[in-house]
């Protein structure tokens, strides 16, 4: 600002500060759930009907391959593997990756498509994997609205939201022993700088453990 004044009253010719880097703001830290959170949330009650146990597949494979919620909502039929173990995801720029997903979510994709699925659609045809009364895709406001109630039902008090599962992820797999560059492949970051911030979350626990449970913390 000094620099400023003294150029609009000409007493400088150049501005010196012109060609310094100024530091740039941190990015804040990804929020995201404890993995017993997540356990409560994904153990919540099934009530029966076939939308619940379609929402329930839902999150499993969101928190089972992290995939953002664009991809998982617009997921094709065809791009789950359920033998294989894994799905096909077209992400940002069109960039094709295979995610693998485990047996829990697995279960719920074969209750889904299975049992659920065909009576949602009502002799419908559609392309996509979940599905709505209308044979659309679900829309994103939707599917909040969906973590919300589930969150509400397993007594989860953090604001939630359906990015923090693929947070979550990120940061258990992580803090698990994942190495970043599979990370990376998973989430479908092009650049690894972007899935680094995931390990400052593993170094804030780090440092939050050691303080509380080293003697000189």
């Amino acid at each position: 600002a000094f620099f400023k004044f003294l150029l609009a009253e000409k007493l400088i010719d150049t501005d010196p500060c012109a060609v310094l880097d100024l530091p740039k703001p941190g990015r804040p830290l990804p929020r995201v759930l404890t993995i017993p959170e997540v356990n409560r949330l994904l153990a919540s009650p099934v009530n029966g009907n076939v939308l619940s146990l379609r929402n329930h597949a839902m999150l499993h494979l969101l928190y089972a391959t992290g995939m953002r919620v664009s991809e998982l909502v617009n997921l094709p039929l065809a791009g789950v593997n359920l033998m294989g173990g894994y799905v096909r995801v077209f992400g940002k720029g069109a960039k094709e990756r295979l995610i693998p997903f485990g047996e829990a979510a697995r279960e719920y994709l074969k209750l889904y498509t299975r049992d659920a699925r065909p009576l949602i659609l009502k002799k419908r045809v559609s392309d996509l994997l979940f599905v709505t009364g209308h044979s659309k895709a679900m829309t994103r406001l939707r599917f909040w609205q969906i973590v919300q109630q589930t969150a509400r039902l397993a007594e989860i008090s953090k604001k939630i939201s359906p990015h923090m599962l693929r947070h979550s992820f990120a940061t258990h797999l992580l803090e698990h022993g994942a190495d970043l560059r599979s990370v990376q492949m998973m989430l479908g970051h092009s650049d690894i700088a972007t899935t680094q911030i995931y390990t400052h979350v593993d170094s804030n626990r780090l440092k939050s453990a050691h303080q509380k449970f080293h003697p000189r913390g």
